[in-house]
């Protein structure tokens, strides 16, 4: 009989069972300890959220002329945002990405190549592990390469076959989530703000529960009422790419900042950008997870102050016209190749508001055609010889030194000076007074004046011995009229022109007739304005007042604050002397041999000035050659007896050689003209303005029978 062998396959599936049971028993008693005794504490944290406030820019501050115009304000636009809650890994934004990419047109002109390498690589992660050897990642571990490293090499890897496996609708995507991640976490992003449509800005709404992070908002862009009118003086904004400056990073981000909000980065917009930026809104970011689950404002904040400007808009066109015009008339005529640019400053004389501040430049764009650009802001910050128009302070200079009085007379001859080129005036005067030198324009009387302050001794065809302390003793007088120094305008980045170091006897009688140091054409308006008010040296000033930001959109708020005219110093001559300068300056516009009037002879308006006319060089950048131009100025005031406008006009390389003309004294009228025409106009005042008297008389017909009798070196 045959015994049967046991079978141990019943005591295996007892064993099996029982630690199946002993498992099970165990994860029962941890799901009971779970959510007995620590139930309360986990579902707390799967409850949390986290409170985030943020600051959020508010629109800024709108910019207006002084009868009230609006110059500068604030567009409004649709604007799609997106907030990132902090920790929110890339592959989820990219979701959100693809799903925004659905409802909206995405513009993808900004997409740069490291972009489309950064999104291969996010949205192709096997194959962006294959751009790394083992050997690599050993190095990583071994602490011989960082993470940023191993990155780095992916994108260098990323051929331009792989991206151009990117389709049309990727990107799309890749422009989207190129917006979403360019800033910080927890700060607001604008993804689109440039054409959002109505539909697009109702169906992303309609659909924000499914887009964490997304939402609908207004955005303000910068809206320039008059085009390019002023614009290199008003400045301009960042836009959310640039943000804020490198170079004052720490400046603004210690005032609350955020790193991409835009601020003014130049001029008006730079100068007043605590003023035009206002007060940022406060939101707080309800956080759950990784997703901003609620935006609740706290506060909305208010938008910037006003800035009202010193600027007529309506003057400030119609003198940028008549450069224009006025270029356009002489840029083709023989002997004017290099003519490409004037300047034109008004100021009152009184306050030292600026009226004006023109400039432009007559070049041609990509296409070869014709264009102005603006260049305001060169009547600041460019500076050339001015010629005769600075004898006023020549002859001042001259009666407070004791080197002449009122009165003196010199003879207007040619002089030799040994090693100096032939000086003298534009004709031999003979015997003249110091009001003829004025008004004639004499550059021997001025070269007497100089030779006299240094102590010189002039002997035809000798050399000339001066004392160089005269230089700078001069140049200390001229600097009280505003002249090679700043005029202390409220604007950045003046310039205060160029001051000679060669000091030798024939430079010194250059100096006299303005062709040596070379000025600003707002340091000339500075200049003629200290003469027409007897001799206040005033601050020039292109804002008027702040004014509290308000509600209405026709209306500005309550004076903030007002910018009261400032006396930067008091010229120290005697008032005998400044009247003189005075007569000679009416002489100069009136005079039967003054060098302007033959176009201010019949003006009702009453002007006094001095036109000027100075050797220059134009550097030619294709060639690199400097030739030898002729820059036309003229500096004016009006009424002579009680002064409410002052101004100078500046035109470099205006000719060569002979072919003269008298730009100078068409622009010079023509802006007189049309100040005096505007001024009896009935036009809007802001709040606070006082109305200007309507002029007594029209302006007379000038006369052009005359052409300007002025010097040359």
């Amino acid at each position: 009989m045959i015994k049967k062998k046991k079978s141990h396959v019943p005591f295996r599936l007892n064993m099996l069972f029982f630690l199946v049971f002993l498992l099970f028993s165990a994860l029962v008693l941890r799901l009971g300890v779970v959510q007995i005794v620590h139930g309360e504490k986990y579902q707390n944290e799967v409850d949390k959220t986290e409170n985030e406030i943020v600051n959020l820019p508010v629109p800024r501050g709108k910019i207006y002329d002084s009868y009230g115009r609006v110059i500068v304000d604030n567009l409004a636009k649709n604007a799609i945002t997106y907030t990132r809650a902090t920790g929110t890994k890339s592959q989820d934004v990219v979701k959100v990405a693809e799903k925004l990419a659905t409802l909206i047109e995405m513009d993808t002109e900004k997409v740069t190549e490291r972009d489309l390498k950064d999104y291969w690589l996010l949205t192709r992660p096997e194959e962006a592990e294959k751009k790394v050897t083992k050997a690599e990642l050993k190095k990583v571990d071994d602490g011989d390469l960082s993470s940023t490293d191993v990155y780095n090499l992916q994108i260098d890897r990323v051929t331009e076959e792989e991206l151009s496996q990117i389709t049309e609708q990727e990107l799309e995507v890749a422009a989207i989530f190129r917006e979403m991640t360019k800033g910080y976490a927890l700060v607001p992003q604008i993804v689109k703000n440039e054409g959002v449509t109505a539909e697009e800005y109702a169906v992303v709404s309609e659909n924000l529960e499914n887009l964490p992070g997304v939402n609908t908002t207004t955005d303000w862009v910068r809206n320039y009422k008059f085009d390019n009118t002023l614009k290199s003086i008003l400045g301009r904004i960042s836009d959310t790419d640039e943000g804020l400056p490198s170079e004052m990073l720490d400046y603004y981000l210690a005032r609350g900042y955020n790193r991409n909000d835009r601020v003014g980065l130049s001029y008006l917009e730079a100068q007043y950008e605590s003023v035009l930026h206002g007060q940022k809104a406060k939101v707080e970011n309800v956080i759950k997870g990784n997703t901003v689950k609620e935006t609740i404002v706290i506060s909305e904040g208010q938008r910037g102050s006003d800035l009202v400007l010193t600027i007529d808009m309506d003057l400030q066109k119609a003198v940028e016209q008549i450069l224009e015009e006025e270029l356009i008339a002489h840029k083709d005529l023989s002997g004017t190749p290099y003519l490409d640019r004037a300047f034109v400053v008004m100021m009152n004389p009184k306050t030292g508001e600026i009226l004006s501040m023109a400039g432009k430049v007559y070049t041609k764009d990509e296409d070869g055609k014709k264009v102005f650009q603006d260049y305001a802001l060169g009547a600041m910050n460019s500076a050339y010889e001015m010629g005769s128009a600075v004898k006023g302070a020549t002859m001042l200079t001259g009666y407070q030194t004791g080197a002449i009085d009122i009165g003196t007379r010199y003879y207007d001859a040619p002089m030799h000076i040994k090693g100096t080129p032939v000086k003298a005036s534009w004709q031999n005067m003979g015997t003249i007074d110091d009001l003829t030198a004025l008004e004639r324009s004499s550059n021997v009387y001025m070269f007497r004046t100089f030779i006299e302050i240094a102590k010189g001794n002039y002997v035809p065809n000798a050399p000339l011995p001066i004392d160089r302390s005269a230089f700078p003793l001069i140049r200390n007088y001229f600097s009280q009229f505003g002249l090679g120094v700043k005029t202390g305008i409220d604007l950045p980045g003046e310039s205060a022109g160029f001051i000679g170091k060669d000091t030798t006897p024939g430079l010194l009688l250059d100096l006299a007739i303005g062709q040596y140091d070379t000025y600003t054409p707002l340091q000339m308006a500075q200049y003629v304005s200290t003469i027409a008010n007897g001799g206040y040296r005033m601050q020039p000033k292109i804002v008027k007042q702040i004014h509290q930001p308000t509600l209405e959109e026709k209306e500005l708020g309550p004076v903030q604050q007002p910018f009261e005219p400032t006396v930067l110093n008091r010229i120290n001559m005697d008032s005998e002397y400044i009247e003189r300068v005075q007569q000679g300056f009416v002489r100069v516009m009136s005079g039967k041999r003054g060098t302007a009037r033959s176009y201010f002879a019949n003006k009702p308006y009453k002007p006094a000035g001095k036109t000027g006319t100075a050797e220059a060089f134009y550097y030619d950048n294709k060639t690199g050659i400097n030739h030898k131009t002729i820059n036309i100025t003229l500096v004016g005031y009006a009424p002579y007896d009680d002064p409410e406008v002052a101004f100078s006009v500046v035109i470099p390389a205006a000719y060569q050689g002979n072919q003269t003309h008298s730009m100078n004294l068409k622009i010079g009228s023509a802006i007189l003209d049309k100040y005096f025409e505007l001024k009896g106009k009935d036009r809007s005042q802001p709040q606070g303005g006082k109305t200007e008297s309507p002029a007594t008389e029209e302006s007379g017909e000038q006369s052009d029978t005359e052409t300007e009798e002025e010097e040359t070196e």
